[in-house]
C-alpha cells in the first residue's frame, strides 16, 4: 500500500490549468464572458437602466461622462435632447440583439429548408434552388435592401425580414452538401431500408447529425447580421425613433463628433466588442465542433 505524497496535488495543479487554458484559452472566455454579459443586461434592461430610452432632460444636455466632470446622475453623459447615453445604451443593446437574433433565425431556417429539398429532390429542383443562391451570393445584399426599404416602406417587420433574407444562401449550400454526404452514409441508408419516411430521415436522423455545424455557422452569421442592421440604422433606414438601436445611436452621434463624442463612440465601441466577441466565439466553436480541426 502506497501513500500518496502531499506534493502530488500542487505539482498537479499546474498541468490542470495548462491543459484548461488549452481548452479554453483566455481571449475566448473572455468573449463568451462578454456575450453572457450582453445577454444578461438586453434581458434586465427594464430594471437596471436608470431612465427610460425616451426620457429627456433639455436642460442637460450634451453633459459629458462622469470621468470627463459629467453629473454622477449621467454616468456616460447625455446626448442632444438630454437623454442619458447609459440608458438609451443598454435598451439600444436589447434592441439589437433581438432584431439580429430573429433576423439571422430566418435566414438560418430558409437556407436550411432550401438545402433539404434541393438535396431531396435533385434534377431541375437542385439546379433551380442553386442558381437562386448563386444569384443572391452574387447581388450587393446592401443596394437590395435599400431597394426594398425605399419602395415599400419602412417598418420594423419588413426590416427583420430583409435582415433575415441575408445570409440564407450560405445556409443553403452548407445545408445541401452535407445532407447529399450524409445520405449515402450507413446509418442513413439503413433507416432507409427499415422503411423510413425521408421526412422521418431527415428531421431525426441527418439533421441532429449536421446541427453543430449549422450552430457555428449561425454564430459566424450573427455580427454580420449585427452589422448590416448598424449600417442600415446609421444610414436611417433601420430601427426609427423613437425607438433605439446601437446603429441608430451611433448615427445619430456622428454631428456631434466634435462637441460630445461620446454620443457615438460608446455604441461604436459596443458593436466592436459584441461582434468581435461573438466572431472569437464562433471562430473556436467551429474548431471544436469540427472533427478535422479538433485535433489540430
Amino acid at each position: 500500500m502506497s501513500i500518496a505524497s502531499p506534493l502530488t496535488e500542487p505539482a498537479a495543479a499546474p498541468g490542470r490549468a495548462r491543459r484548461f487554458l488549452r481548452r479554453y484559452p483566455p481571449l475566448v472566455l473572455l468573449a463568451a464572458l462578454f456575450i453572457i454579459l450582453t445577454l444578461l443586461i438586453s434581458a434586465a434592461a427594464d430594471w437596471i437602466a436608470p431612465y427610460h430610452y425616451t426620457t429627456q432632460d433639455l436642460s442637460n444636455r450634451l453633459l459629458p461622462p462622469v470621468f470627463l466632470g459629467g453629473l454622477a446622475q449621467y454616468p456616460l453623459g447625455t446626448d442632444e435632447l438630454g437623454r442619458d447615453i447609459l440608458s438609451r445604451l443598454i435598451y439600444a443593446t436589447r434592441f439589437s440583439v433581438i432584431i439580429a437574433i430573429l433576423g439571422t433565425s430566418i435566414g438560418a431556417v430558409l437556407g436550411t429548408l432550401i438545402g433539404f429539398i434541393a438535396a431531396h429532390f435533385r434534377g431541375w429542383v437542385e439546379e433551380t434552388l442553386m442558381m437562386l443562391v448563386d444569384a443572391q451570393a452574387s447581388m450587393p445584399f446592401m443596394l437590395l435592401a435599400l431597394a426594398v426599404l425605399a419602395f415599400f416602406g419602412n417598418s420594423l417587420v419588413l426590416f427583420i425580414v430583409v435582415l433575415g433574407i441575408n445570409g440564407w444562401e450560405n445556409y443553403a449550400r452548407l445545408t445541401r452538401g452535407m445532407v447529399l454526404s450524409a445520405s449515402s452514409q450507413g446509418y442513413a441508408v439503413a433507416v432507409h431500408a427499415l422503411g423510413a419516411t425521408p421526412a422521418r430521415i431527415y428531421t431525426r436522423h441527418i439533421l441532429p447529425n449536421i446541427l453543430s455545424v449549422l450552430i457555428v455557422q449561425f454564430t459566424l452569421n450573427f455580427p454580420a447580421t449585427i452589422l448590416l442592421e448598424t449600417s442600415m440604422s446609421f444610414l436611417g433606414l433601420g430601427i426609427q425613433p423613437p425607438l433605439t438601436s446601437l446603429g441608430q445611436m451611433l448615427g445619430s452621434g456622428r454631428s456631434h463628433l466634435l462637441l460630445a463624442w461620446w454620443i457615438a463612440v460608446l455604441p461604436g465601441t459596443m458593436i466592436f466588442l459584441s461582434t468581435l466577441s461573438i466572431s472569437m466565439f464562433g471562430d473556436w466553436l467551429r474548431d471544436r465542433l469540427d472533427p478535422t480541426l479538433r485535433n489540430r
